[in-house]
């Protein structure tokens, strides 16, 4: 997994002078991964995870079938389209700004890759909303924002939709930017929620 944070300590046996080598070489400098933690809901057998990244955390829940299907159905949406969005993977998304500098965040930055290594953008809201438009659907709720500027402690909530079949695993890449400097990071080890909950 890879980040844009640099590390604050180099180890060399020269001092300053190996620093400003590779400072001017060009060459990336090691970087930090996310710290990653998975919980399991002991009732249904749901999972979340939540990736902590330099001055970013974001938190990912699977989301049932039926509980989309019937959070639009109650919003009068036509079946094509409730069809359509609970047909994805659908997970409660929640990020917060964890740092003390202005982070922002742009999802048609990114991106997930399956097992196969093939990448898919993912679906913004904005992308939903003119396809609800186009159906008729001025709902405009429930959705992660496209786009956000957090402050110290801000934090955002909605679903990120991702075109796999149930149960698949991928990784989910994600950039924001820390006071105008960019990061990025991965995020692995997701798994698409099942149909329904199996009995126990």
């Amino acid at each position: 997994m890879k980040s844009h944070r640099f590390i604050s300590r180099i180890n060399c046996l020269s001092g300053l002078p190996l620093l400003w080598l590779w400072l001017l070489s060009g060459l990336a400098m090691p970087v930090m991964a996310a710290k990653i933690s998975k919980q399991t809901n002991e009732a249904s057998g749901l999972h979340s995870w939540v990736a902590e990244s330099e001055g970013f955390s974001i938190e990912l829940i699977q989301v049932l079938p039926d509980f989309i299907r019937a959070i639009y159905m109650s919003h009068d949406f036509p079946k094509a389209e409730i069809d359509e969005i609970a047909g994805n993977c659908v997970f409660g998304t929640v990020i917060k700004n964890t740092s003390d500098q202005v982070l922002t965040y742009d999802v048609s930055e990114w991106y997930y890759t399956d097992t196969n290594g093939k990448k898919y953008p993912v679906k913004t809201k904005t992308q939903w909303l003119e396809q609800w438009r186009k159906a008729g659907v001025t709902f405009s709720w429930t959705l992660l924002p496209d786009k956000g500027s957090f402050y110290v402690g801000d934090w955002q909530q909605g679903f990120t939709t991702i075109k796999l079949p149930r149960e698949s695993k991928f990784t989910l890449t994600y950039k924001w930017t820390l006071d105008g400097k960019p990061y990025s990071d991965d995020f692995e080890g997701l798994i698409c929620a099942p149909e329904d909950i199996a009995e126990k």
